[in-house]
């Protein structure tokens, strides 16, 4: 059980479940126990999520589903399926056998041929088919009923037991006296044809699985260690944060962390997507997961255990394949009534014809063939199946999509909002410029500068300490250095009080520019951005120099937002830089609408005015800044090697920084809606033809069981078709 932000929170494996309806007796039945606030199951990976406000034990949640008809076991104790002696196609197999010469005749009849087995062989072959391998319906569906509810098992349990009744009446009225139409094939080959259904519905369930399989297999078992000198081949649990791990050439990484020796190139592609080996060196960051190729790296441990990347990843990847999509509970509505409804449409039938024509042996025929084509299999898994694939492929290159609220969000997107430093540019800039005020001497501005920037992760305070540490000056010691949110920095430096900061601090603080306004404003026109040193002595305050950065426009930003103009998609720059560096990336990239020098708080409140203004908006950030936005935002699109806060708000998570990959998770957002909008277009559509033509006795039995079978597998096949996508940002930047 783990601990959430409201209580706890239970993964359920749950087994048994055959439709949607018994999706909903689940979600029901631990609703119902108490201090549980809210229960989600998904059909495609039989998991329920209990959300509770306090601990609820295991075993009553257990014993909720138990008592509804289903088997639970806690899912993260429940270690992986034993493979039993027999393979899972047999019982399809041995179904097959045993029908085949039951329907035999149907086929042979096409050619001419009349051929009919004896009622006695019939019953036979039917017998262990009905009652041996159709017993699993039986059981769910007497489990349904003692709940007071139906599900799948109970119409086939139910059509297919009428069908048999009626074989074996007829047998024995007519024994003596020829061989009478008998529906022993009709029984027999509904089973056949739903166990075969859910066979393949199975093995396709399996595939849309395969991300996170292929995840959980990147998973190191042990790592190298060095300790004391001596290496030691650990079990991965047993590393500690600062453990040094030797990563030799062809090994897996084990762990997060720093290089602190050795260079070489890493494949990252099933974390990152990204499909070249990347050159790593020393205090490169490397991610567990990831194949070394050439070179020996000794790493530094940062993170172990459940805070690795591959972890987070993996939580994140599950926790979107188990969440059910909006657009799903309108599904769940029409489940809960469903078979209630079937089950009257059949009775009616039954009747109906029963007064029209009076043949109660035909009537109970077409009543049969209304229970088998109406099972609501494929409407309880058009939606996950759908989000399982979708999110998957989305995983496999490189886009970690946190829920399937934001998936639902992403395909309706507008308008998307970047934000400039580190998202549209490399967020890395290089110190072009310091401008000493009349009296004051340059190294003396850079030095004050770099003193109160020293403890800064800020890309303009790296620029500054990369440019003192390459003219090797001494930097001396700042104190009660304070960050500005959207400002800059202020702090004492050798017994003055210093602000160092944005054009925006600058007049805020009344500052005038002085001797420094020409060549801050060619700076400026050049796409420069400014950070402006102002010593405050008490009411005295006096501009002491400028300094000036200069930032790279991605190499994939051009096609990034060309590909989302394409797409039909607004884009708008906000930024808390000055205008000139603003519009000089924007003009660069085509992005028309552009707000310039704006905190946080502004960034936010814009992002709020599109949606008011009826806009579907997709924030896209890296900073510490950038939080308060992406939350303001319909859905949040986040780089995942920014700031925590930025990956946790955000909706989306972008593993590498390449812009493409906000118009493909747009696409593959599209795309997966658009699966589902078909899968339930299919699924609805087969009972609204099929049940209408059965009560009309224009559909037999078997042509509704295969029916039937085939809507839960094509369904299923169609949004596994999603695990072929492949995205712009798979070719390389040109």
């Amino acid at each position: 059980m783990s601990k959430t932000g409201t209580g706890s929170e239970v993964v359920l494996q749950i087994e048994g479940m055959s439709c949607a309806s018994c999706v909903a007796r689940v979600e029901k039945a631990l609703r119902q126990v108490p201090g549980v606030a809210n229960a989600s199951v998904n059909l495609a990976t039989e998991k329920a999520t209990v959300q509770a406000l306090a601990s609820v034990p295991v075993g009553a949640l257990r014993a909720a589903v138990e008592k509804a008809g289903y088997v639970a076991r806690d899912a993260r104790q429940a270690g992986p399926e034993r493979a039993g002696r027999l393979p899972a196609w047999w019982p399809v197999a041995a179904s097959i056998v045993l029908t085949l010469p039951l329907v035999a005749p149907m086929l042979l009849r096409l050619f001419g041929i009349d051929w009919m087995p004896d009622g006695r062989i019939q019953l036979a072959l039917a017998t262990p088919v009905q009652f041996g391998l159709g017993w699993r319906f039986y059981r769910a569906g007497w489990k349904a009923l003692r709940a007071r509810s139906g599900n799948m098992d109970l119409l086939v349990a139910l059509g297919t037991s009428a069908a048999y009744g009626l074989s074996v009446y007829l047998l024995l009225q007519h024994a003596g006296h020829g061989m009478p139409h008998l529906y022993f094939e009709a029984s027999a080959a509904v089973i056949t044809l739903v166990l075969l259904g859910k066979w393949l519905e199975q093995r396709a369930k399996r595939q849309t699985a395969d991300a996170i399989r292929a995840l959980n297999a990147l998973r190191p078992t042990t790592a190298r260690v060095r300790r004391n000198g001596i290496e030691l081949d650990l079990p991965v649990e047993q590393v500690v944060v600062g453990d040094l791990v030797i990563v030799r050439p062809g090994d897996r990484v084990a762990v997060d962390g720093e290089i602190v020796e050795g260079r070489s190139h890493l494949d990252e592609s099933l974390i990152t997507g990204e499909s070249l080996p990347v050159a790593k060196g020393v205090a490169d960051k490397v991610t567990g997961g990831a194949i070394n190729a050439e070179g020996a790296l000794t790493v530094r441990t940062t993170a172990i255990g459940a805070e690795t990347t591959l972890a987070r990843i993996i939580r994140m990847v599950e926790s979107a394949q188990a969440d059910k999509a909006p657009i799903q509970r309108i599904v769940d509505r029409v489940s809960a009534v469903f078979v209630p409804v079937v089950l009257g449409i059949a009775s009616v039938t039954f009747l109906g014809w029963v007064g029209v024509s009076g043949d109660a042996q035909q009537a109970l025929v077409d009543a049969v063939a209304v229970l088998v084509i109406a099972c609501p299999c494929a409407l309880g898994l058009a939606t996950p199946t759908a989000i399982m694939a979708g999110t998957g492929a989305a995983a496999r290159h490189g886009i970690l999509i946190k829920d399937a609220v934001a998936l639902e969000i992403a395909h309706a997107v507008s308008v998307v909002v970047f934000d400039k430093t580190g998202t549209l540019t490399k967020g890395k800039p290089s110190l072009v410029a310091v401008q000493p005020a009349r009296g004051v001497d340059r190294d003396e501005v850079l030095l004050l500068a770099a003193a109160l920037q020293a403890s800064s992760s800020h890309p303009l305070a790296q620029a500054v300490m990369d440019d003192v540490r390459a003219r090797r000056l001494s930097v001396p010691a700042a104190h009660q250095a304070i960050a500005l949110p959207g400002r800059g920095v202020q702090g004492m430096v050798r017994g003055q009080a210093l602000v160092l900061g944005s054009t925006r601090l600058l007049r805020e603080l009344g500052v005038d520019t002085g001797s420094l306004r020409a060549d801050a404003g060619d700076l400026e026109r050049a796409g420069q951005s400014l950070s402006w040193l102002v010593r405050t002595d008490g009411n005295e305050k006096r501009l002491l120099g400028l300094l000036a950065f200069g930032d790279t426009v991605k190499a994939s930003a051009p096609a990034g937002v060309a590909r989302l103009h394409a797409l039909g998609i607004r884009t708008v720059m906000l930024t808390g830089d000055h205008r000139g560096a603003a519009e000089a990336v924007a003009q660069a990239l085509g992005i028309a609408e552009v707000r310039a020098e704006l905190l946080p708080a502004d960034k936010a409140a814009a992002v709020r005015a599109l949606r008011e203004a009826g806009e579907v908006v997709a924030f896209v950030g890296d900073g510490l800044n950038d939080g308060p936005a992406l939350a303001a935002a319909s859905v949040g699109f986040a780089m995942a090697a920014g700031a925590d806060v930025a990956t946790e708000t955000a909706g989306v998570t972008l593993m590498r920084g390449d812009l493409r990959l906000v118009a493909d998770s747009i696409d593959v957002s599209r795309r997966t809606c658009s699966k589902i909008k078909q899968g339930l277009f299919w699924a609805f559509g087969y009972n609204v033809l099929g049940i209408p033509l059965a009560a009309l006795g224009l559909l037999n039995p078997v042509i509704a069981g295969a029916a039937m079978a085939f809507s839960s597998v094509s369904v299923v096949v169609n949004a596994l078709s999603l695990r072929r996508w492949r995205g712009a940002a798979d070719a390389p930047v040109v």
